[in-house]
């Protein structure tokens, strides 16, 4: 079941006591305004194969076979993380919601963020051959 949209406080009370936070910007976004500590990153993409708990490509925050983990989708305004939590819910995650302003909501909240690892960047473009 989709649960009621969080406040970024509220979000991030939840992480404290365990929940995962699932953080579906762009690259470019996350560059631009940080990361959110200890949240998985997983690109929009690929977020509902690797979220599913079913299947061995999830993502390593994932738990096998859980479908009530607790997962807060974070996108950077909120509309794209709406959506993908409510396609989680579709494939039978139980316990799912996501965060009222997004990335945005956050950083007007002043609740933590960590800059960029711009090696990041470079491996990416390593990787990709560029």
């Amino acid at each position: 079941m989709l649960t009621p949209r969080l406040s970024p406080a509220a979000a991030y009370r939840e992480m404290q006591q365990g929940a995962l936070l699932v953080d579906i910007r762009y690259l470019e976004q996350r560059a631009r305004d940080g990361e959110i500590p200890n949240a998985a990153i997983i690109s929009r993409n690929e977020f509902e194969w690797r979220c599913d708990p079913s299947t061995p490509w999830r993502h390593e925050m994932i738990n096998k076979d859980d479908y009530k983990q607790r997962i807060i989708v974070l996108c950077n305004q909120g509309y794209q993380s709406s959506f993908a939590a409510a396609n989680l819910v579709r494939i039978g995650l139980s316990n799912v919601t996501d965060i009222e302003g997004g990335m945005q909501g956050w950083l007007s909240s002043g609740l933590p963020v960590v800059p960029f690892e711009t090696s990041r960047i470079r491996a990416l473009l390593v990787a990709s051959g560029t």
